[in-house]
């Protein structure tokens, strides 16, 4: 049966393969990303591309109004929109911080919220963090940022699966490693990750259309390599 999809950060990476593969699944997907000229140009059945600025609260709500027009509700909502920076402590501004945390953190808990009246006992919000997150991995130089914004939503997961533990939906956040993807090449110029950007989103969709059914609240770790 035909899922309602939500992803963010849907204009390349995982995100784009994210919706191809639902769609070729079938499945009814809204892809939100500050550019949507790439999944429309796929002209795909079903999928629905919206241009939001995510760290805009009321473009936000304007996509979110968008969507409430044509879905009654959301099974599963994806939130793998990412902001990145690599840049010594010393020369980065609480300016360039702010912007990370809008995208990476609050943005997540703002569409969130905004989507719950569409999300449901059976729904399944998951959050795309990163290795860098994770309280007692490797860490590297110059991603103060990025890595404590990505360890801020994985508290928040939790915090989330707490509080609707009864009711639902269900949460959960995954801690990616290395993805050959544009971050990736950004932020370890050279390196070959041993996944791909297809590969992930392969396991990103197959654990949001059944992960919910064997954990809530935990954080997985998605990786086999360092960094």
């Amino acid at each position: 049966m035909p899922q309602t999809i939500v992803i963010t950060g849907t204009s390349r990476g995982i995100g784009f393969e994210l919706v191809k593969l639902f769609a070729d699944e079938g499945h009814i997907i809204f892809a939100l990303s500050r550019n949507e000229k790439p999944v429309k140009e796929l002209n795909l059945k079903n999928v629905f591309a919206y241009s939001c600025d995510l760290g805009n609260s009321k473009e936000v709500s304007t996509t979110v109004e968008l969507i409430k027009s044509k879905a009654k509700k959301i099974d599963v909502l994806i939130n793998n929109a990412g902001q990145f920076l690599k840049q010594d402590f010393k020369n980065t501004h609480l300016e360039d911080v702010k912007k990370v945390y809008d995208t990476n953190v609050f943005s997540v808990f703002d569409l969130t919220h905004q989507l719950l009246p569409l999300l449901k006992d059976t729904s399944h919000v998951v959050t795309v963090s990163s290795m860098g997150g994770v309280q007692g991995s490797m860490k590297f130089p110059g991603l103060a940022a990025y890595s404590s914004s990505k360890a801020a939503v994985i508290t928040l997961t939790e915090l989330l699966a707490e509080e609707f533990k009864d009711a639902g939906p269900s949460f959960n956040v995954l801690a990616l490693g290395a993805v050959q993807t544009e971050m990736l090449e950004e932020a370890f110029p050279g390196l070959e990750a041993p996944i791909s950007a297809f590969e992930m989103a392969s396991y990103i969709k197959n654990f949001s259309l059944t992960g919910h059914r064997f954990y809530n609240g935990k954080l997985l770790q998605v990786s086999n390599s360092t960094p």
